[in-house]
C-alpha cells in the first residue's frame, strides 16, 4: 500500500481527490455511458469488455428489433404452448407481469403489437394513426391475462399470437446488470445510464454523491431540475421524447393498453426514484398510462417517489410524492 493509499484510509472523503474515468458506447438503439471512481487504477480494457458483455446480454435476449433474441423466439411461437427462456430473460418477463397485475395493467408489455403498429417497433415509423380495424386486429393479440410463468421450468406461456414488448423495462434491467458487473469488479463508486435511465452508487471523485439533471419537456423555457442520486436509479418517461404529429395531434410512443391508443391526457413527463432501475423504468411508463392524478395517488399509496409534469394553460405544472423529496437534498 503506498503512502497516498494509507493516508486516504483516514481522510474525510470530502478532502479526497480520486480520479473519474468513463466509457460510453451504443446499445438496444440508444446510447450508454458509464462513469467510475476507482480507488486503484481500473483497467481500461477490462471495464470497457465487462460493460459491454453485461448489455450484449440483455440485447440478445429481450431485443425485439433481433431476430435472433429469446425475446423474439417467444413472439415468433405463433401456437399455444409453453416457451423457456434464459434466467434474466424470465426474471423480466414475469416481473412486468407482475407490475401489470399491481397497476391493474396500465403497464402491459403484451402491447407490443400495437407499439409496432403505432410505428414505434421494429416495423418502422409512421406519420399517420392507424385505421380502426388494424388498431382492433392488433388489440385482439394483447392482455397480460393471456399469459402465465412457470418458475421451475423458467417457461412463459404463449396463448399464440402474443407480443412482447419489454422496451418499458429491459433498459432499466441493462443498467442494474451493468451496476453488478461494476461491483464484480471492486468497483463501489459509479454512475451508469443507458438511454437515459441511471443508477448511481458511492460518491464522484471529489467525495460528494453524483448530481443529475431531469430534463423539462419544455426545453426553451424551463430550467432542468438538479437533484442527489444516492444509492438509488431514475428513469423519466415523457410524450416529448419519442412522438409523431398528424393533423395538428401528437402521438406519443406511450400506448395506453386500456384504449389501444397513444396516451391522451395532460401528462408531459414523468420521473421516478427507485432501489432498481428496472422498476424506475416500468412504474414511469405505467404512471404515464394512469396519468398525474391517479399516477401520484398509486405513488404515495405504494411510497414510491415519483413526479409528474403536465402542460396546463400557463406553462407546467409539476406534483410530487412526498418520498420524492429526498431526490432534493444535497
Amino acid at each position: 500500500m503506498t503512502l497516498l493509499e494509507s493516508a486516504r484510509r483516514f481522510l474525510p472523503r470530502r478532502w479526497l481527490r480520486w480520479p473519474v474515468r468513463a466509457w460510453n458506447g451504443e446499445t438496444m438503439g440508444t446510447t450508454w455511458s458509464v462513469k467510475v471512481c476507482a480507488r486503484r487504477r481500473p483497467q481500461a480494457r477490462t471495464i470497457g469488455a465487462v460493460i459491454a458483455a453485461a448489455l450484449e446480454r440483455v440485447d440478445r435476449e429481450m431485443s425485439t428489433w433481433r431476430a435472433d433474441s429469446d425475446l423474439s423466439r417467444y413472439n415468433a411461437a405463433s401456437v399455444s404452448q409453453w416457451v423457456e427462456l434464459p434466467e434474466a430473460c424470465y426474471r423480466v418477463v414475469a416481473t412486468a407481469l407482475s407490475i401489470a397485475r399491481e397497476t391493474g395493467g396500465a403497464y402491459d408489455p403484451t402491447v407490443g403489437r400495437l407499439v409496432n403498429l403505432w410505428g414505434f417497433g421494429p416495423d418502422g415509423r409512421r406519420e399517420a394513426p392507424p385505421d380502426a380495424a388494424a388498431i382492433e386486429r392488433a388489440r385482439a393479440d394483447c392482455g397480460w391475462r393471456r399469459v402465465r410463468c412457470d418458475d421451475a421450468r423458467r417457461a412463459v406461456w404463449q396463448p399464440g399470437g402474443v407480443y412482447l414488448d419489454l422496451s418499458a423495462i429491459a433498459k432499466g434491467f441493462a443498467v442494474d446488470q451493468v451496476c453488478d458487473a461494476l461491483r464484480e469488479q471492486g468497483i463501489v463508486d459509479y454512475l451508469v445510464e443507458v438511454g437515459g435511465e441511471l443508477r448511481a452508487q458511492g460518491f464522484r471523485g471529489d467525495g460528494r454523491p453524483w448530481y443529475v439533471a431531469i430534463e423539462s419537456p419544455d426545453k426553451e423555457n424551463e430550467m432542468p431540475l438538479v437533484g442527489v442520486l444516492r444509492d438509488g436509479a431514475i428513469a423519466t418517461s415523457g410524450d416529448y421524447l419519442r412522438y409523431f404529429e398528424s393533423a395538428g395531434q401528437r402521438y406519443s410512443h406511450t400506448i395506453d393498453p386500456r384504449t389501444a391508443e397513444p396516451v391522451a391526457h395532460a401528462l408531459a413527463a414523468v420521473t421516478v426514484l427507485h432501489a432498481e432501475t428496472m422498476l424506475a423504468d416500468a412504474y414511469a411508463t405505467a404512471f404515464s398510462v394512469l396519468g398525474a392524478d391517479d399516477g401520484l395517488a398509486f405513488a404515495q399509496r405504494h411510497g414510491i417517489a415519483a413526479r409528474f409534469v403536465s402542460r396546463a394553460t400557463q406553462g407546467l405544472a409539476v406534483v410530487e410524492s412526498s418520498a420524492f423529496a429526498r431526490f432534493r437534498c444535497a
